[in-house]
């Protein structure tokens, strides 16, 4: 299997397309044969994020390189950064408004889950820039 580069747009405060993006990923995964359980993993933290850039950043774009080693996703925002990432990885600490937890979302599990459910997770923030988090799944859950 050659590498495979996808890109999308994610679009802000519109959250009946929010998971667009990790959908189209677990189908792409599915269908070159990549485990279950990473697939179930890439489709679980990518939604996380989507949501995390439609609640916080107004949208960005998520970008998916797969390779039979690995899939690694990059979400990039321009929205108002992090303030505190130690508090955001924290489960249950939320800045999401109270609109956004009347539909059932900003419990504080996005990040917490992101990390979860990735081998690897890095997050680049600047208050006032954006946020660029890239996570790494491996098939096995190992780094090769």
């Amino acid at each position: 299997m050659s590498m495979i580069e996808l890109k999308y747009e994610v679009p802000g405060d519109d959250f009946t397309r929010a998971g667009e993006a990790s959908s189209d990923v677990k189908r792409q995964l599915k269908k070159i044969g990549y485990s279950p359980d990473a697939t179930r993993k890439v489709a679980i933290a990518m939604y996380e994020g989507e949501i995390n850039m439609v609640i916080h950043a107004g949208g960005g774009e998520a970008y998916v390189n797969i390779d039979p080693d690995k899939v690694e996703i990059i979400l990039a925002d321009h929205g108002p950064g992090i303030p505190d990432k130690e508090k955001a990885m924290q489960e249950g600490w939320s800045t999401a408004p109270d609109n956004v937890r009347s539909l059932g979302f900003g419990a504080g599990m996005g990040l917490p889950n992101m990390k979860k459910y990735t081998d690897s997770i890095e997050i680049d923030t600047e208050v006032g820039v954006g946020t660029t988090v890239t996570m790494i799944v491996y098939p096995d859950g190992k780094k090769v």
